[in-house]
């Protein structure tokens, strides 16, 4: 089995560490790289969907994407302990008649000894924002850059 450092226990700067790679994994939009962070066996509630699985997350990072275009992730570390993770997110994408929106949620996170993610709960809302409203403005190919602000310095 292969390791996904950093590893439980997390300190504060592991946690932050941790919560950074999934962030910018994410914005990969890359369902198999994504999915390579989370057990064969991972157990997800996003929104109403429950999730078994690394091939049932394929399919549902593929269904979303294909949605949710020009997506672009922020997560910030909201809390940690031992082998979990919470952490407050926010998103904006636009669907395919151009309109935008931007997601807000909470995410709770358990990993295994390998750094693996073997639990995701995932609480979400979609708010319809105007172009004008947008905040992130990075290129939607790669992560979010260093020296863009995070959600707490953008107010969200």
């Amino acid at each position: 089995m292969s390791e996904r450092p950093p590893l439980p226990p997390f300190t504060r700067e592991t946690a932050i560490q941790k919560v950074r790679g999934a962030e910018d994994a994410w914005n990969t939009r890359n369902p198999e790289r994504v999915a390579l962070a989370y057990t064969e066996d991972s157990v997800w509630r996003n929104r109403s969907e429950f999730l078994n699985g690394r091939a049932q997350i394929v399919a549902f990072l593929k269904r979303k994407w294909a949605q949710e275009l020009d997506y672009r992730l922020i997560k910030e570390l909201w809390a940690f302990t031992g082998d979990r993770i919470a952490v407050r997110f926010a998103y904006e994408w636009h669907d395919d008649s151009g309109n935008w929106y931007r997601s807000y949620g909470n995410e709770n996170w358990e990993f295994d000894g390998h750094g693996l993610m073997r639990r995701r709960y995932a609480s979400i809302n979609d708010m319809p924002i105007t172009n004008s409203e947008r905040k992130y403005h990075w290129d939607a190919s790669g992560p979010r850059p260093l020296d863009h602000a995070g959600l707490t310095d953008l107010g969200l």
